[in-house]
């Protein structure tokens, strides 16, 4: 599976309003890096009663339960290596994911032929509080181990007051990408990755 893969997952679910088994398909982008072989590591949101399929396998799941994964060439943009030596990436919410699998190649920790020889990435990750920020832990961890190529800035849309976040707020916006991303100055050394 290339880096910036995507895979569809296929479920027979209960359609409640019809009563009766549907399939039902979602994208998901696998977290794991590519060396590791026979399985592979999801990172799901649960959206409750309004994600069908995530509700399913966050919560209703059993062990022995089946769900189809298949794999979709089309929808890698950039394969792993990346050239560039300086990469800015914009992610909100579940566009996490696709991101998280880029920074494996970026950061050394992927396959050795999709490794980059990238020397500065800078993440502007768009979330609405703290609490739905995903993959933190995984992110920082990132952050303090590689912090001189990599920087994770988390951009706060609506965190409550009194919890003792000091970051960004607001959301994605101009200041913030020219205050963190290399200029496009730079030319062909610079891309910069969206994924919402």
């Amino acid at each position: 599976l290339t880096t910036c893969a995507c895979l569809l997952a296929n479920a027979k679910l209960m359609d409640r309003e019809k009563e009766e088994l549907v399939d039902v398909t979602r994208p998901y982008t696998p977290i794991s890096t590519n060396v590791q072989v026979g399985c592979f590591d999801l990172l799901i949101k649960d959206y409750g009663e309004n994600g069908w399929m995530s509700k399913y396998l966050c919560e209703e799941l059993e062990v022995g339960g089946t769900v189809e994964f298949k794999h979709i060439d089309f929808n890698v943009k950039i394969p792993a290596p990346f050239k560039h030596k300086k990469i800015g990436m914009i992610a909100g919410g579940t566009g996490i994911t696709p991101i998280i699998q880029a920074l494996h190649a970026v950061l050394g920790t992927g396959p050795d032929d999709q490794k980059s020889s990238t020397e500065s990435i800078a993440l502007l990750y768009g979330s609405r509080s703290s609490d739905d920020i995903l993959g933190g832990e995984m992110l920082s961890s990132w952050a303090k181990d590689h912090e001189s190529k990599f920087t994770c800035v988390d951009v706060l849309s609506n965190e409550p007051e009194g919890t003792g976040y000091e970051g960004e707020t607001g959301f994605i916006d101009k200041a913030k990408i020219q205050k963190y991303f290399p200029p496009a100055s730079e030319g062909e050394d610079v891309i910069i990755f969206v994924c919402e």
